[in-house]
């Protein structure tokens, strides 16, 4: 293997937990009618790793026409964290995930957690996954991804084309462009790819040493 670090987004890369967030959204925006409650949803599947609190505002102002304080929006996501928690933590892995962790552990590659998902609560639920001693560094939001894997990369020396960025969603693939990492798509199999033709994707969770340049 000769990937230098390999980086992971988390729903929808480790764990099969979309559904439970969408889920979540779907109920949080219920009372305000059918339209608002798909325009949320929709939202949310096209912005997959932006964080909470950026969605909540954009639908109090862009859906609702209605002004919402930081306080309101901290208010929204504890909310939210307390629908979905539970859930992610009991959500099943996605195929493919563990065994190439493992691989990485067994190699002592380094693997780090870079989520859109706040930060005390991914490394909260990484913990309860039992899975710290997997990952060399988590982090989650407000933080951006790209600015997470640069400072990664600074700090550790890595060579941007000799790691590899997972992720199911386009702002993992903008993390690894701008980051100058290799990058593979999770697209679960019948699903449609967000990404730009030409990118690698897979159903499955996969090192493609291949990708080293």
């Amino acid at each position: 293997m000769d990937f230098q670090g390999v980086f992971f987004d988390f729903d929808g890369v480790i764990l099969d937990s979309v559904q439970v967030k969408t889920e979540a959204f779907a109920a949080m925006f219920s009372s305000y009618g059918p339209e608002v409650e798909k325009q949320v949803v929709a939202y949310h599947l096209a912005n997959g790793g932006m964080s909470r609190f950026e969605k909540f505002s954009y639908f109090y102002q862009s859906l609702l026409n209605s002004s919402v304080s930081p306080a309101e929006l901290t208010s929204l996501c504890e909310k939210f964290s307390d629908l979905v928690l539970e859930k992610v933590i009991r959500s099943p892995f996605i195929n493919g995930a563990m065994e190439v962790l493992t691989e990485l552990k067994k190699t002592s590659t380094p693997a780090f957690v870079v989520s859109g998902t706040p930060d005390l609560e991914i490394k909260l639920i990484v913990k309860r996954k039992n899975l710290e001693s997997y990952f060399n560094e988590v982090h989650g939001s407000p933080r951006h991804k790209e600015e997470i894997v640069a400072e990664i990369l600074h700090k550790t020396n890595f060579s941007p084309p000799r790691c590899l960025f997972i992720g199911d969603a386009m702002s993992d693939y903008d993390a690894a462009r701008i980051t100058g990492t290799n990058f593979l798509g999770i697209v679960p199999k019948g699903g449609n790819s967000p990404f730009p033709a030409g990118c690698l994707t897979s159903p499955s969770v996969a090192l493609h040493a291949q990708l080293v340049k």
